[in-house]
Order: C-alpha cells, then structure tokens, then sequence
C-alpha cells in the first residue's frame, strides 16, 4: 500500500472492531508510510505515553482573519509556479495554521486531523524540550557554559566528557552517533529501540547490545569524531541528554517540567503528550503530541519575545540568543535548505542576517517564528519519506509569499 494524499479516497486503515490484518499497524512500521497518515494522529493507542497537563489558566485565544489561500501562487522548487492549494495536497498536509500580524488567516485540516486532535511533533518536540531548559537557565538552575558531566557524572566516562551544556543545544558537541534513518542499526535505528518505538526483530543483528532504554545508549557513546564545538552535526540524541539535565537538577520527570513551566503557561487549550521508554523516561528528541493551535500558541510566544499578556514566560535572554546568537557552525548538506543558516539552542536559524527561527520534524513537521513578517505558521504532515528537498522547499517558498503578500 502507498501513501494516500488528501484528495485521494483513504483507506480504512485500523477501522473496525477488529481491523483486518492488512490494515492493522505493523509494529516496528507504524511511523512509516504509508501507516504514517493514520498513527501520527494516533500515536497514544500504539506507544506507551505520558501527559502534559495543560492546567486551569484561561485559555489564550487566537483572533481569525480567515483568508482565501489555495490560490496564491509562489516560485516552486523547479521554478515554476506552484499554488498553496497544490503545495498543501503535494506535501501530505495534516493541519495547516497562518498567524499573521495579531490574527489567524488561515487554519486547515485533513486526513481526518481537527482542533482537538494530537498530532505527532517528531524533532519539533526537540525546541520544545529545550525551550523549558532555556527557562530554567533564565531561572539560574542551569549554565550553558557549565559541562555536562557537572550534572550527569555518569557522562565523563562517554564522548561527552568535556562539553559543555550549549555545545549540547547547539548540536556542536564531538560525541560519534550516526543519523541514518532507513537504517535499523545506525545510531538513531538504535534510539527507535530504546525509545520504544520499535521492537527488536527476529532480522535484526541478535549480536549487537541493543539499548533498552535512553540512558542505556546515551552511556554506551563513548567514541567522538570531532573536538568539542569544532563541527555542527545534527544528533538526536543530544536533545535527550538535555532532558536528561533537566531532569536530574529540577528532580521532576520531563512531561511534568515541560507541564509546570511551559505547558500550564501558554494559555493551551488541550493536554499535550510525550512517549515514554521502558523506564518512564519521556522522549524529547522526537516524542511530543499537541494540537495545531497549541503549537501555534508556542510559536506567538516567541513572536513576542517570551511575553503572554504582560508575563515573561520564557525569558526575553532565551529568545535573543535563539535568534541571533553568535554561533557561525553549519553543514552542507543544511546549507543546501538554509544556505546562510545555522542551528542555535535546538533550533534551526534560517538565515543569519534575520531574526526567522525554525522548528523542524522529520515526515514535515514545521513550526516557522518569523519576526521579519510578524508571522507564525505551523504545518503538520505526514510525507511518504523521512526527508524531501522539494517539499521542504516548496513549503518554505510558500510561507515567504504568504508573509510578504498578505496583511
């Protein structure tokens, strides 16, 4: 079975009282296409997980505009001219949301995907999680430039030893993990293991130490390739050894810290969840449902430089230093998306010379914070592929036009 689009009958994927065989979610395939479409909006019914309390605080309303944007055409990825209507349909669009000078413009769904449903954040969950670190740093309960085995003894004996807490947030740490994907056994293969996502298979290698859980590979790193903050190399795993600092200093579990100092603040309208290991452990890197609109109220919040009616909510510090923090390490195969990027505290910096800060998931998961068009969008997709330059592209092609064009 292939991945559907939008204007494409669904299948009846995990329908029934008892789904047929071949429509029920494969365990070790369920965050891949094409069970992706449905599982993304489901994540609660296959994993283990826990709640993020969005607490009693009156919800933060979000004033609409609604405009007519299927029609707006921009430069695709091929230089043609491409609508948003088709960019939308092409990129296996979930839930859609433009925040534009005060208002909401515009606010779609699809593939079954409405305001109340919890949708998969993937590596978006990464700005999240870090968010709640800047927080507590504005709160003195943590240093950037402290090392990390300050506060997890247990790491001087792994590549971290020596980094510092902002080598970590900016992914410029020497620790040896390969981001493969598509392969079961790379590093991050190893993460879907011991986060739980995936079980181990009767073809999977019965020689390799498989990790039980987070902590359990996060101490088995011991190899660097790199100097500490001599490279940028895009890591997952670091955002969990910030979680597990967050956890260690504050001695509250994850989903309660990103409750209690962010999630309880925002004005959110629905609870939030993470995924949990084996241990209990919450998985920052990759493991955080929300709402279209609560995402879109996290994003407003850094639009207005941490501030929620007359509130600091994160410290204005933070959000400086997110957006045009003096860190000048990139790598190529980033730069060929942002070719003047850089990546800051968990998160992605479009373009140096700007303020535009990005939080990004594989499968399409976007949050787009853009001081420069007073604009906030949020995107969730479900691609048939980990990664696409052209959807990529074309999506941020797209939100330019919108934020250059519409009032």
């Amino acid at each position: 079975m292939r991945s559907y689009r939008n204007s494409e009958t669904k299948p009846p994927i995990m329908e029934g009282l008892i789904p047929p065989q071949e429509l029920r979610i494969p365990k070790n395939e369920w965050d891949r296409p094409p069970w992706n479409r449905w599982a993304f909006q489901n994540v609660r019914k296959l994993l283990k997980t826990s709640n993020v309390r969005h607490g009693h605080r009156e919800i933060q309303p979000l004033e609409s505009n609604i405009q007519d944007l299927t029609n707006l055409s921009f430069k695709s990825s091929d230089g043609t001219s491409m609508s948003i209507g088709t960019m939308v349909e092409e990129t296996y669009t979930d839930g859609f949301l433009i925040y534009k000078n005060g208002q909401v413009i515009h606010e779609s769904y699809f593939n079954g995907m409405n305001p109340s449903s919890l949708h998969l954040a993937q590596s978006v969950s990464k700005s999240i999680v870090a968010t709640v670190a800047g927080i507590m740093i504005g709160q003195k309960l943590l240093d950037p430039k402290e090392l990390i085995s300050f506060y997890l003894p247990e790491l001087k004996y792994t590549g971290w030893n020596g980094a510092t807490l902002q080598h970590v947030l900016d992914m410029t740490s020497g620790v040896k993990y390969s981001e493969e994907y598509t392969n079961p056994t790379s590093d991050v293969g190893k993460t879907d293991i011991a986060s739980g996502w995936h079980e181990i298979s009767e073809c999977y290698d019965q020689s390799i130490d498989w990790p039980l859980c987070i902590w359990d590979q996060i101490i088995s790193l011991k190899e660097t390739d790199s100097p500490h903050g001599k490279r940028f190399d895009y890591r997952s795993i670091e955002s969990d050894v910030i979680a597990h600092v967050m956890e260690q200093v504050s001695g509250q579990d994850l989903a309660d810290l990103v409750s209690t100092k962010l999630w309880t603040q925002i004005g959110a309208e629905e609870d939030a969840y993470f995924t949990v290991d084996s241990s209990g452990y919450s998985l920052a890197s990759g493991g955080f449902n929300a709402t279209l609109r609560d995402f879109a109220r996290f994003g407003v919040l850094y639009l207005n430089n941490g501030l929620l009616n007359q509130e600091q909510i994160i410290p204005k510090e933070w959000v400086t230093d997110t957006m045009t923090g003096k860190h000048g390490l990139f790598d190529e195969c980033s730069e060929e998306i942002f070719p003047n990027g850089r990546y800051r505290n968990q998160f992605w910096v479009e373009d140096n010379s700007k303020k535009t800060i990005i939080c990004r998931g594989v499968f399409g998961q976007i949050i787009y914070i853009s001081p420069e068009y007073n604009m906030v969008a949020v995107k969730l997709s479900t691609w048939p592929e980990f990664s696409n330059k052209n959807h990529t592209i074309n999506t941020l092609n797209a939100l330019h036009e919108i934020g250059r064009t519409l009032t």
